[in-house]
């Protein structure tokens, strides 16, 4: 094989990986916000299921929704801190 035949192959099987690098990584943190908004909906279905009962409910909607998606658990404590803070 001719030697620039051999340097095409390798630039082109290195601006591949750099590709897959940087495609990667954003996947990887849309993968991390979907996991997030997944558990802090459900722990916020389960606090109101439960906190019906004794009428402590926290209201869904976009703000919350936007609150619960961006910090999961954590965002879902925070709603629950403002609740008792406000109510």
């Amino acid at each position: 094989m001719d030697f620039l035949v051999i340097i095409a192959y390798v630039t082109g099987v290195l601006f591949l990986y750099a590709l897959g690098k940087m495609l990667l990584i954003p996947l990887r943190v849309i993968f991390n916000l979907i996991v997030n908004a997944v558990i802090g909906g459900g722990v916020l279905l389960v606090l109101n299921l439960i906190g019906g009962f004794w009428g402590f409910t926290v209201g869904v909607n976009p703000i919350t929704a936007l609150i619960v998606g961006l910090l999961g658990v954590p965002g879902v404590i925070l709603l629950l801190g403002l609740r008792l803070l406000l109510k």
